[in-house]
């Protein structure tokens, strides 16, 4: 019964990591550049905010992030890191060749990358409010902690398959295709940031003014 449970807390995590986002944008277009170990390391460090999420809605702080004020300020954070990002990612397309040197960059800068727009990203908040919260429930009413623990573990190994696989399929783009359709991926990717990031421009210009 546990084993059932655990395999479909895996899927409910790569369920919640597979939508076409920001976050995966965002390491699919690092990936590209960098290759597979920036990319890993910029899903770990998403992992890392996920984790943080999860710990505030076990301990009940993630109520404070509903105040409008704090809703507004993640809506034009995340508006202007995404676009921001976006847009540098359009400009700096022509420099992606096939010999780019993966470690031009520490990895550490990449872990931070993904923890901070995964942090910010008030998609997450909306994600781990309304799915962990509504998991936390369910088991916290029906099983012990250990059973908390134990399926809030899978969920964190769910996400982590997802972006193994969104790290091991940018480098494999990055190896195999020619130049040209790597920039276009590229290009591709900085424009879905960029459509996110003023998504999230509209949301926060609707909480000051509406």
């Amino acid at each position: 019964m546990i084993t059932s449970a655990f395999l479909g807390y895996i899927l409910l995590g790569i369920s919640i990591a597979a939508p076409i986002g920001p976050l995966n944008a965002a390491q699919l277009n690092i990936g590209i550049r960098r290759g597979f170990f920036h990319s890993w390391f910029f899903g770990l460090g998403a992992v890392l905010a996920d984790l943080l999420y999860m710990l505030f809605v076990y301990l009940g702080v993630v109520h404070l992030l509903e105040a409008p004020f704090i809703q507004t300020f993640l809506w034009l954070f995340g508006f202007f890191v995404l676009s921001y990002t976006g847009i540098e990612s359009i400009l700096s397309t022509g420099q992606i060749k096939e010999t780019e040197i993966n470690h031009k960059e520490p990895l550490g800068k990449s872990m931070m990358s993904g923890f901070w727009l995964s942090l910010f990203n008030p998609m997450s908040i909306l994600f781990w409010l309304g799915i962990y919260g509504s998991v936390l429930a369910k088991e916290t009413s029906s099983g012990s902690v250990m059973h908390v623990v134990i399926f809030s573990s899978a969920i964190i190994l769910g996400i982590f398959v997802w972006d193994l696989a969104v790290a091991t399929m940018s480098s494999f783009f990055r190896r195999y295709l020619s130049p040209t359709l790597l920039k276009t991926i590229s290009v591709v990717s900085g424009l879905s940031l960029l459509g996110f990031g003023l998504y999230f421009g509209v949301q926060a210009v609707k909480a000051l003014f509406f």
